[in-house]
């Protein structure tokens, strides 16, 4: 029965599998359909290792300097808050929904390099509140950002109460109240 991994090196950084250098152990598909045609990673053996120590190395240093970055804009981003205003209905439902696109690029608008990626959302967001989002950079690097979805307009909150529907589709008339029959006064009987 034929395996079903290999082991490669790397020979370009993979986003989260390695870097340069590294010997990984994937699936046959992985390595036949996208690390092998792209040149991404090749057979493993002494002599290339060797050949791609420097490249390691500079790899590394690049990793930790990119480290060190995301370590000090998480420090900054972690409790900003954000607002964004949405066109939304009187209940406060919105016509669209907030993407983890839309906070992206609303942080990086003020000077955050965050992905999409990156944008942790607790549920879709679909009306207008106050939200608390994570964002997540790395395993171990994090940030909390308050999110405030606002209206467009001003909200038409006393407006008429929404109207029910039955099964049918009927419109349910709200029931008012029925005033009790006025007693009858009758004269007492002579």
């Amino acid at each position: 029965m034929p395996s079903s991994h290999v082991k490669l090196l790397l020979t370009e950084n993979v986003d989260n599998l390695g870097i340069v250098g590294d010997v990984v152990r994937v699936r046959t598909g992985y390595a036949r359909n996208y690390l092998l045609p792209f040149g991404l990673a090749t057979e493993p053996s002494d002599e290339l290792i060797k050949d791609l120590a420097t490249k390691r190395a500079d790899a590394e240093k690049q990793l930790a300097a990119l480290r060190k970055s995301r370590e000090e804009m998480i420090s900054k981003l972690d409790g900003q808050e954000l607002t964004m205003t949405r066109a939304c209905n009187d209940q406060g439902q919105l016509y669209g929904s907030v993407t983890q696109q839309d906070i992206a690029n609303a942080l990086q608008e003020v000077g955050f390099d965050i992905k999409p990626r990156e944008v942790r959302l607790p549920g879709t967001i679909k009306r207008i509140d106050t939200f608390d989002i994570h964002i997540k950079v790395d395993s171990d690097l994090g940030a909390d950002i308050k999110l405030w979805v606002v209206a467009d307009r001003e909200l038409n909150t006393d407006a008429e109460p929404e109207m029910e529907f039955d099964s049918e589709g009927e419109l349910i008339e709200p029931r008012a109240k029925k005033a009790k029959p006025a007693k009858k006064e009758t004269a007492p009987a002579e």
